[in-house]
């Protein structure tokens, strides 16, 4: 037996964590056995010799390969959802990869209001449902949950959450010190700032959570076959060229399946390549000792010690103890053969645990070690599981990737990757999860275009092994760390870049990263403060970055308060209102729709009326099925171009040209490559998203400054809002268009990748005398939302449809043209809505950032999706959807009539509520009226 004093003392011959010397990863296999905490696990049940539990059907409507938490909660919600022919094969046993060993934490809050419902779900099928459907128990221990606070930006996160989870209905509570050493006597509060008690946090059992999904699943129908390992795929191309699942291939007979869900887990990256299928996950060691008994530590809430980087988890009379370290070990040969195993832990990498665990409960000093568990976890370049179908194999869903939370996210994302296999999208918001978003190639068929794959990682990034290494690394080191509102990664970066890169860098330009792309932030005074290779943090032996700019900038963002340069994205702001700005918005997607049947197509995926002369710009929506908004874009009817031109393309038939913000463009495309595929458009998608940049020039003086460098009539009648014309900058041919996304008179200019500089500096030669600035994107977010503009994925979901977002007027519901979308937004407008995206002003100038609750009347009637500060009106400016507390519809009498409050870290604020954008409601700046 070790002890955690004797780990604890021994000598360190290493330099600090995040210094260690120790190599990247590690090629050894897992030992033959070690222990986990548990009393049961499946691994001496069920048949001995290898052979499989049943023989294979012939077929069956699904098919979901691995037997581990997030395999038997699909498999489970399938079918109770009430599909038949459904199949789960195990290659050994169930939970035997690595959701045997797993530590079955459930915390209920987190940053994110789709997660909070996901854990939510989980939470009650492991502790109500089951038990309810079979009368077995779960293994759910509810002892609840403690977050540890060590400074004010800690606490103020943790605020953050209490406030969120007052919408959702988790009690939680922010304690001081003192209470908190009332609630946990054993605990060291000497350097606690306070703490966030949730009292329905638990822990979940792997083995009977499992087991009793297993035994609900076959009750309904479904059939599990365990020692039934995989052995190949099947995939069939069909007539128009896409490539379909088949069967799945085991070496005990062949199922023939339209649907295969990937749900192995660490394993899922070997299951893909037998489709064809890229899955970008690594494998990484994760570990936690058990200690032995502890006097006094029963019935005690689990702990996370963020800032210490560890977790103390409740084991009955003694505690299981891990984290997140800074130097992980990747497991770089991930053994077909593993079942059931455990690595030796290795004390270089898990000693940075060690200090914070006795640092908040010193009596661990002298306890006991019982046993150490250090197992395989998959996890993701964005620290967020991979779900939905893969782009490359219609029918070949994931379900893995899950950073260690396959427990506790288990349950919500079960439930909604059933939804999306049987209904062909998910109930909830779930495209942070999703796979399909990545650039493609098209290619025609005589029938309907055909695609290359699509990601939500784009392909310059998924192909390249040190990124996914990485961006992966990142995200395990910080998995604890605050999530601060304006954040960047520091890896994984400068992948892509567009034309005007350099030339900002030098003009001070401070980077975003938005899929792959660097777009501009905002613009320091302080001088070029550029993105360094990744070093790691200093882990495996590298050397940290010394004076990193770019690093020490995102770190003045640290904090819930405005930034220190509040008053510089102040100026980029006001200049725009009061001059003009000029915005690099080049990683923008920009796709064309062309051929025969473009306008058939254009008509059923756009929600506005689109077909209109050449020269019109329309800003629209897409739906999908059930109303809810896949995308907001641009689209513009074009004439047919020459042969090769990335501004103009030649073209048989009719032709669009898309526009659509870079950080969503995939998923754009990928939305209307299905659309494409499922309806058999005789059309095609084209992809010039690098080969264009994009300039906005917005501003009352932008046209004064534009008519210089522009070879064309700019005024009203010659060139009115929302049209585009053909027309030559600085010598260069250049499509303007009269848009604008910041509320003000202005031109965005589509330039070829090769005239961009030339373009900028012309413009900005022009606007000199005339004052004009660069501004980032920090500046169009103030600027967006204080117009009233939605952004997608924002304030704009593909859970939220047009009339509850105030976008009825992008539905061409006068006309008699169908689209996609149209049946479910007409029987809402008959039913009335029930909840409504509103507007919220604050007079205290306080900061805001989305997750506040909102109060009417008294009552929590929903959350803030999108918050930022509107410098033209000196306000916050928040938009929250809300719904009556009585059940009624939410007209905009109910908005009006109310008293409203909303709730900052467990402050409230007075706001009002406005039916009408509080920034030049009748529109008149855009259409050049000052």
């Amino acid at each position: 037996m070790s002890h955690l004093s004797r780990a604890w003392r021994v000598p360190l011959r290493l330099p600090p964590p995040w210094r260690s010397p120790r190599p990247l990863s590690s090629t050894s296999g897992p030992t033959a056995k070690k222990s986990v905490p548990y009393q049961k696990t499946l691994q001496e049940e069920g048949p001995g010799g290898g052979e499989p539990s049943r023989p294979p059907p012939a077929s069956a409507q699904v098919v979901v390969v691995g037997g581990g938490s997030l395999g038997c909660q699909t498999t489970y919600h399938l079918a109770k959802m009430g599909l038949g022919g459904v199949l789960l094969l195990e290659r050994d046993r169930l939970t035997s990869g690595t959701t045997w060993h797993t530590a079955g934490l459930l915390w209920q809050l987190r940053p994110s209001d789709v997660e909070v419902e996901l854990l939510a779900h989980t939470r009650d099928v492991v502790s109500r449902d089951l038990p309810g459907e079979t009368g077995l128990h779960t293994g759910w221990v509810e002892n609840g949950g403690l977050f540890i606070a060590s400074n004010k930006q800690r606490l103020d996160e943790y605020k953050r959450l209490m406030s969120l989870g007052k919408v959702y209905g988790v009690e939680s509570h922010v304690l001081t010190p003192s209470q908190t050493k009332d609630l946990y006597p054993l605990m060291n509060i000497d350097d606690l700032y306070g703490t966030l008690y949730v009292p329905k946090d638990g822990t979940m059992d792997p083995a009977g959570t499992c087991s009793t999904l297993a035994r609900a699943a076959t009750a309904r129908g479904a059939t599990i076959i365990e020692n039934c390992p995989v052995t190949g795929i099947q995939v069939r191309t069909d007539d128009f060229g896409v490539k379909r699942v088949h069967a799945v291939e085991t070496a005990h007979g062949t199922i023939q399946t339209p649907c295969v869900v990937n749900c192995a887990g660490v394993w899922a990256r070997a299951l893909g390549r037998l489709a064809g299928v890229q899955v970008p996950l690594v494998a990484m060691h994760h570990a936690y000792v058990v200690t032995e008994r502890i006097e006094g530590i029963q019935n005690m809430p689990n702990v996370r010690d963020h800032d210490a980087s560890v977790y103390l988890r409740l084991q009955g009379d003694a505690l299981s103890v891990g984290g997140y370290e800074s130097n992980p070990i990747f497991w770089e040969e991930v053994s077909e053969k593993f079942a059931f195993g455990l690595f030796d832990l290795d004390w270089d990498v898990f000693m940075q645990h060690i200090e914070g665990a006795v640092n908040r409960v010193p009596v661990l000093e002298k306890t006991g070690i019982k046993s150490t568990v250090c197992g395989p976890e998959s996890f993701t370049a964005d620290h967020k599981p991979l779900m939905g179908e893969a782009p490359e194999v219609r029918g070949f869903f994931l379900g893995c990737g899950f950073n260690s939370a396959g427990m506790m996210l288990g349950g919500g994302c079960g439930r909604e990757l059933a939804h999306w296999i049987i209904h062909g999208r998910p109930e909830k918001d779930m495209y942070g999860y999703d796979i399909r978003r990545k650039a493609m190639n098209w290619w025609a068929h005589p029938d309907v275009a055909i695609s290359l794959p699509s990601r939500r990682f784009h392909h310059s990034v998924t192909n390249n092994n040190r990124w996914i290494r990485e961006r992966s690394h990142e995200s395990y080191a910080k998995n604890y760390s605050v999530v601060f509102p304006h954040d960047e990664p520091l890896a994984g970066r400068n992948v892509r870049k567009d034309p005007l890169h350099e030339e900002l860098l030098r003009q001070g330009c401070v980077f975003q990263e938005r899929h792959g792309w660097e777009r501009p932030g905002w613009f320091s005074p302080g001088g070029a403060a550029p993105v360094l290779d990744y070093d790691y943090y200093g882990a495996y032996g590298r050397e940290r970055h010394g004076d990193y700019a770019y690093n020490r900038l995102l770190g003045d963002e640290y904090t819930f308060d405005f930034p220190p340069h509040h008053h510089i994205i102040k100026n980029e702001c006001l200049t725009c209102r009061n001059a003009l700005a000029l915005f690099d918005m080049s990683y923008f997607g920009k796709f064309y729709l062309v051929g025969p049947e473009a306008t058939k197509a254009a008509d059923w995926l756009f929600s506005a009326d689109v077909s209109k002369a050449p020269g019109s710009t329309v800003y629209t929506c897409m739906l999908n099925q059930q109303g809810g908004v896949e995308s907001d874009l641009t689209v513009s009817r074009i004439s047919p171009g020459a042969p090769g031109s990335p501004l103009a393309p030649a073209f048989e038939g009719d032709g669009y040209y898309l526009a659509i913000g870079g950080a969503v463009a995939q998923h754009n495309w990928s939305h209307i490559t299905t659309v494409l595929q499922d309806m058999k458009f005789q059309c095609k998608l084209l992809d010039c998203s690098e080969e264009l940049g994009m300039m906005s020039i917005q501003g009352p003086l932008s046209r004064v400054v534009l008519q210089e460098v522009l070879d064309t009539d700019l005024s009203n009648e010659a060139f009115p809002f929302s049209t585009h014309k053909i027309t030559t900058a600085a010598g260069c041919q250049v499509r303007a268009m009269r848009l604008s996304f910041v509320g003000e008179m202005g031109w965005e200019l589509h330039v070829p990748r090769a005239d961009c500089v030339k373009v900028y500096r012309a413009v900005m030669q022009a606007g000199a005398r005339h004052g004009i600035a660069n501004a980032g994107y920090r500046a169009i977010d103030s600027l967006s939302i204080e117009k009233g503009y939605r952004h997608w994925h924002a304030d704009l979901r593909p859970d939220d449809t047009p009339l509850e977002a105030g976008l009825a007027f992008t539905c061409k519901l006068k006309s008699s043209i169908p689209f996609l979308g149209r049946e479910a937004v007409e029987a809402q407008r008959a039913e009335g809505i029930f909840r409504r995206l509103v507007c919220f002003t604050t007079e205290e100038k306080v900061p805001m950032f989305g997750l506040e609750a909102i109060w009417r009347d008294g009552k929590v009637v929903g959350h803030i999706r999108r918050a930022d500060f509107g410098f033209a009106i000196d306000k916050t400016i928040a938009y929250g959807y809300i719904r009556d507390p009585a059940g009624g519809p939410v007209s905009l009498d109910f908005v009006k009539s109310g008293s409203y409050e909303l709730e900052r870290m467990g402050v409230t604020f007075p706001a009002r509520a406005h039916t009408k954008s509080p920034f030049d409601p009748d529109n008149k700046r855009v259409k050049g009226f000052y």
